[in-house]
């Protein structure tokens, strides 16, 4: 835990301090940035106070007293409830705005980890409690140098293993010997996998391999009891993602669409063509605003995505959000691109990551088009491989 800066950018959001809150583990943000060990045995509620200035606070149940001894401060603690209450009463007195896990409405989910009952507790106390979201996202989200690297490290591996995964799609159904085969699905994810093993990755979820109408599920799964097979003339999607094998490395994530030993129809090279241009209209809203230092929240992004494929008329059949940060976690706890789910307010900050990946998804087939980025003091960048035509398998 960096107190020093933690209470320096409390001091420039004009808060009091910054409340964590846990019980049974369910607020792994806290861990993470407090540094606390994931294997701590929390049965009873603990509370850490950092203020803008000052000595950080601690409150603990009497028989976990030792759970917080790790982190600096002073430590106060509780057996009954009637005590926790008059203790985090005294303890926060002299505080008024405090930012904590949640998220009003619960607008910005992937911190909202605060039970409404503490909230109502704290706002009884006379408290205004904030989001802790763009505090989140600076401590969490802004990579060091160390995890940049480690995410080209993803990026070339992943590259190399996506392009050679659509050649082995086509090895397996045109065999030497001349003959019509099939492989499947599933066949192709085992294959997949094995390559990113043989490179040092590890993943979240096995890569996604979808054919036809599956690749208009966006989180489609093959599984050995569900899969189907890949012939020639099929449209084949993959989404592949990973980072390399040690703690703290980064993910890279990208998605590509192909068809099998044809040439696109009219309508897929139309669908590609809209959501390739939806997605380079969001590389360039991002690139210009970083360029010109101007501040850039994740909604924005969205919406010039979403623009381009509403403007071409496809607007019900993209149904998520453009983007999502990445970082040790493959969905991170940075700014998304989204303003369907979430409308997401927070800034795309400098040494952040994150992936824009639109998609239009019909009923017989679906298109997304992924790649990743990453943000500097002054620019951003995309990682890897960027697909500018439907690939030929």
């Amino acid at each position: 835990m960096d107190l020093e800066a933690i209470q320096s950018a409390l001091r420039e959001q004009k808060l009091d301090g910054w409340l964590f809150y846990d019980h049974h583990h369910r607020d792994p943000i806290a861990y993470r940035i407090l540094g606390l060990s994931v294997s701590l045995h929390v049965t009873r509620r603990w509370y850490y106070l950092i203020p803008a200035d000052g000595e950080p606070r601690k409150l603990v149940h009497r028989i976990e007293a030792g759970r917080l001894d790790t982190l600096p401060g002073t430590k106060s603690a509780y057996s009954s409830w009637q005590e926790l209450e008059d203790q985090l009463k005294t303890m926060l007195a002299p505080y008024q705005r405090l930012a904590m896990q949640y998220s009003a409405r619960n607008a910005i989910m992937y911190v909202s980890m605060v039970d409404a009952g503490t909230v109502e507790l704290l706002r009884d106390f006379g408290k205004t409690i904030v989001s802790s979201a763009d505090l989140v996202s600076h401590f969490e989200a802004v990579l060091s140098e160390e995890r940049i690297a480690s995410h080209y490290e993803a990026q070339r591996v992943i590259d190399e293993v996506l392009i050679e995964g659509f050649r082995e799609i086509g090895r397996r159904v045109r065999p030497a010997n001349g003959g019509s085969a099939a492989t499947t699905e599933y066949a192709l994810v085992q294959w997949l996998s094995e390559a990113l093993r043989r490179g040092g990755l590890v993943w979240e979820n096995a890569p996604d391999v979808a054919v036809n109408q599956n690749t208009s599920d966006s989180h489609y799964a093959a599984t050995e009891e569900a899969t189907k097979p890949i012939y020639e003339g099929d449209f084949v999607l993959i989404d592949i993602w990973g980072r390399v094998n040690r703690p703290d490395s980064i993910f890279y994530d990208i998605t590509w669409t192909g068809v099998v030993g044809r040439e696109p129809s009219d309508r897929e090279r139309l669908v590609f063509e809209t959501v390739r241009n939806a997605r380079d209209a969001a590389i360039t809203l991002v690139q210009a605003a970083f360029s010109s230092a101007r501040p850039v929240a994740g909604w924005e992004a969205d919406d010039a995505a979403r623009a381009v494929i509403r403007e071409a008329g496809f607007g019900e059949w993209f149904t998520h959000r453009t983007g999502h940060n990445i970082a040790t976690d493959i969905h991170g706890s940075g700014a998304h691109l989204d303003n369907l789910e979430t409308h997401d307010e927070r800034q795309l900050l400098p040494f952040t990551c994150f992936s824009v990946e639109p998609g239009i998804y019909l009923p017989e087939f679906g298109v997304r088009s992924e790649i990743d980025m990453i943000t500097s003091a002054d620019q951003a960048v995309v990682t890897g491989m960027i697909q500018r035509e439907l690939l030929r398998i």
